[in-house]
C-alpha cells in the first residue's frame, strides 16, 4: 500500500519506505502553494502571501520533496558538510525525515559551510561553501516559500539561476535587442567583482523583512565557514554551493534596469520586448550587457549605476567590464556576439552569435581530457564518456552559427580516435582496426560508414554535425513556471525543448510514454532530472535488447528500482 500525501502533507506517524511515497500528489501540493503565492503577491495581498509561505515552511510535503532534491537529485548530494554526514540510501531518507520533520525549521541554527575551491577559467580560484545536508534541507524548503514571490517581481531581462530560464534565453533576448533594424550599437559589458563574497547582508535582509523566514536567512548568512579545520565569520556575502543562495544574489541584484532608466511600451506585462529608452539590457547571474545607441551614453552606465552599486556592497570587475562597438563583436556566456556587414540585408548588416573561441578552445581541452581518461580502457567506455560531452555541446550549440565549429570538433576527435585506436592496439593494421571499430552510422540521419562503434554492445559515437542548427525560441517576457494560467505553456515548451535536446531514439521512447517516467509518473522534461534507457524485463531475466523492452526513466528511479530490487535479494 502506497504511503498517501496526507501523511506527507500534515503531522503524520514515522514513514517507513521510501519508494512508496506518492511524488506526484507531493509535488502537486508544493506546486500549487507556490503558484498561489505567486498569485497573491501579484494582486498585492501581502498578507496572504506571508500566510501562505508560512504554509509553504511547515509544510512535509515541501520537507520530504527538499530532502529528495538535496540527497537525490542534486549533483552535490555526495557531498558532506562540516559533520561529516551523508544520506545515500532511502533508508537514510526516510531516517532525515522523520527526525526533521518535527523539527521547527524557523529556530534552525545552522553550522557554518565546508569551503572548498574551484578552478576558474583565468587560473583563479573560486571558493565554494558546502552546507550540511540539514541546512541544504531546509534551504530548498525556504526556496520554495521565497521565490515564487520574487517570480513575480523579477526584471524580464534577468536569466541566471531562474526556473526554465536558460543561457540560450540570454542570447536570445539579446538577438532581438541587437539585430540589424537596432540603433543600439554600443556595448557596456558589466560583470560584478567578486558578486557572492561581497554582497551587503544589510541590503538583503531588508529586501526580505516581511518574508517569515527572514532571520533564518540572516543566520545562514552569518553562519560563517571551516577552510583547512578553522573557522573563519562572513562579514558580507553568500557561499557559492549553497541552494538558497542564487536567489538570494537574485534578489539583492534586482532593480538594474529601473538604476539605468529602462522602461517598456505596453505595460508590465507587454508580451514583445518594446523598450521605450535609448537602453536595453540583459543580464544573466553577475553577468550584464548594456546596450546604448552612442559611445557617450555608454560611458554613463557606471555613474548611473554608482547608487546601485553601493547599496549592494559591490564594485565592477576592472578585467572584464569594457565598452565594446557592435562591429567589433564582444563575448557573453560563451558565445560572440557580433554584427556582420552583409549585402542580404536592407540595413546591410547581419547579427550573429557564434561559440566563442574561448569555448571551442575549451570543448577541446575536455575532449583531450577524456581520451587521456579513457586510456588504454574499452572503446565502450571512450563513447560513453565523449557521448555526453558530445550531447552537452551540440545541445548548447546547435541554436546559434555553429556549423563550422561543430565541424571542426569532429575533424579534431577524428584524430584523437584514430591515434587511441593505434594505441590500443599496436600490433595490428590499420585495415583490421577499420574492419573491428568503424561501421555505418544507425542514428543521426547519416550514411557515414565511418563511424566508431563497439563491436560488443554495437553502441556509437555521436558526431557534432548531427546536431542541426535550430533557432531557439526565447521565453515570452515575465512567463513563470510559478503562473497557474501558463502550466499549457510550459508543458509544451518542455515537450519541444526535450525533442530538442535528445537523440531519436529517446524521443521515440519518450513519445509512446507520454513524455512521462514510468516509474514514477514524473514528466521527463522537469529541469534537473537526469535520464537514462532502462529495460522493461531485465536480460538476466529473459529480456532482450528491443524497443518493445526499453523504457526511459529518471536516472534517480533507475537507482532506485534496482536498489529495491537487491534488497528483495537479501530478504528472499
Amino acid at each position: 500500500m502506497k504511503t498517501n500525501i496526507n501523511t506527507v502533507a500534515s503531522a503524520s506517524p514515522a514513514l517507513t519506505d521510501w519508494n512508496e511515497i506518492q511524488w506526484i500528489k507531493a509535488e502537486k501540493y508544493v506546486m500549487k502553494l507556490r503558484q498561489r503565492i505567486f498569485r497573491a503577491k501579484q494582486l498585492g495581498q501581502h498578507r496572504k502571501v506571508r500566510k501562505l509561505q508560512r504554509l509553504m515552511l511547515r509544510s512535509k510535503a515541501n520537507l520530504i520533496l527538499s530532502i529528495r532534491r538535496a540527497t537525490q537529485l542534486n549533483k552535490g548530494k555526495r557531498s558532506a558538510g562540516v559533520d561529516g554526514y551523508k544520506v545515500l540510501k532511502p533508508q537514510h531518507r526516510i531516517e532525515l525525515f522523520n527526525a526533521m520533520k518535527d523539527q521547527k525549521l524557523l529556530l534552525h541554527r545552522p553550522l557554518p559551510a565546508k569551503r572548498t575551491y574551484i578552478e576558474k577559467k583565468n587560473g583563479k580560484l573560486r571558493p565554494l561553501g558546502i552546507p550540511t545536508i540539514k541546512d541544504r534541507v531546509f534551504q530548498s524548503m525556504v526556496k520554495n516559500a521565497l521565490e515564487p514571490e520574487w517570480e513575480a517581481k523579477f526584471e524580464a531581462v534577468s536569466y541566471g539561476f531562474r526556473p526554465k530560464r536558460s543561457i540560450l534565453d540570454a542570447t536570445e533576448d539579446i538577438w532581438y535587442k541587437m539585430n540589424s533594424k537596432s540603433k543600439k550599437s554600443w556595448v557596456f559589458e558589466g560583470d560584478f567583482k567578486g558578486c557572492f563574497d561581497n554582497l551587503n547582508h544589510g541590503f538583503i535582509m531588508e529586501q526580505t523583512k516581511t518574508f517569515p523566514g527572514n532571520k533564518l536567512i540572516t543566520r545562514w548568512l552569518q553562519a560563517g565557514y571551516v577552510d583547512n579545520g578553522v573557522f573563519n565569520t562572513t562579514e558580507a556575502g553568500t557561499p557559492q554551493g549553497g541552494i538558497i543562495s542564487p536567489l538570494l544574489e537574485n534578489i539583492a541584484l534586482h532593480g538594474m534596469e529601473a538604476a539605468l532608466g529602462i522602461t517598456y511600451r505596453g505595460g508590465i506585462h507587454y508580451d514583445k520586448i518594446n523598450v521605450s529608452s535609448k537602453r536595453s539590457m540583459v543580464r544573466y547571474a553577475d553577468d550584464f550587457v548594456v546596450f546604448c545607441e552612442s559611445k557617450e551614453d555608454a560611458e554613463k552606465v557606471y555613474d548611473d549605476l554608482k547608487v546601485y552599486l553601493a547599496s549592494r556592497g559591490l564594485e565592477l570587475s576592472c578585467e572584464k567590464t569594457k565598452i565594446t562597438h557592435i562591429e567589433d563583436g564582444f563575448d557573453f556566456l560563451g558565445f560572440n556576439i557580433r554584427r556582420y556587414k552583409s549585402s542580404l540585408t536592407k540595413q546591410g548588416t547581419k547579427l550573429l552569435i557564434k561559440p566563442s573561441g574561448s569555448s571551442v578552445k575549451k570543448a577541446r581541452e575536455k575532449i583531450k581530457e577524456v581520451f587521456k581518461e579513457c586510456f588504454g580502457q574499452r572503446v565502450l567506455i571512450l563513447i560513453e564518456r565523449l557521448n555526453e560531452v558530445i550531447r552537452g555541446y551540440g545541445n548548447l550549440w546547435r541554436h546559434t552559427v555553429a556549423s563550422k565549429a561543430l565541424n571542426s570538433l569532429d575533424y579534431y576527435m577524428w584524430k584523437l580516435i584514430t591515434n587511441h585506436l593505434k594505441v590500443l592496439h599496436p600490433k595490428k593494421s590499420a585495415d583490421w582496426r577499420t574492419k573491428r571499430y568503424f561501421s555505418t552510422a544507425k542514428h543521426g540521419g547519416s550514411r557515414d560508414k565511418w563511424i566508431l562503434t563497439c563491436p560488443v554492445t554495437e553502441k556509437q559515437l555521436l558526431k557534432f554535425g548531427w546536431f542541426k542548427i535550430e533557432r531557439h525560441v526565447k521565453v515570452k517576457f515575465k512567463n513563470s513556471i510559478d503562473d497557474a494560467k501558463l502550466k499549457k505553456y510550459w508543458i509544451e515548451r518542455g515537450i519541444k525543448e526535450f525533442d530538442s535536446t535528445n537523440v531519436m531514439h529517446r524521443i521515440k521512447l519518450a513519445k509512446a510514454q507520454n513524455y512521462l517516467c514510468p516509474l514514477c509518473k514524473r514528466g521527463l522534461h522537469e529541469e534537473g532530472e537526469a535520464l537514462e534507457v532502462d529495460h522493461k524485463r531485465e536480460k538476466n531475466r529473459g529480456g532482450k535488447d528491443t524497443y518493445k523492452n526499453f523504457q526511459l526513466v529518471h536516472v534517480s528511479c533507475h537507482n532506485e528500482r534496482h536498489h529495491v530490487r537487491v534488497n528483495w535479494h537479501v530478504m528472499a
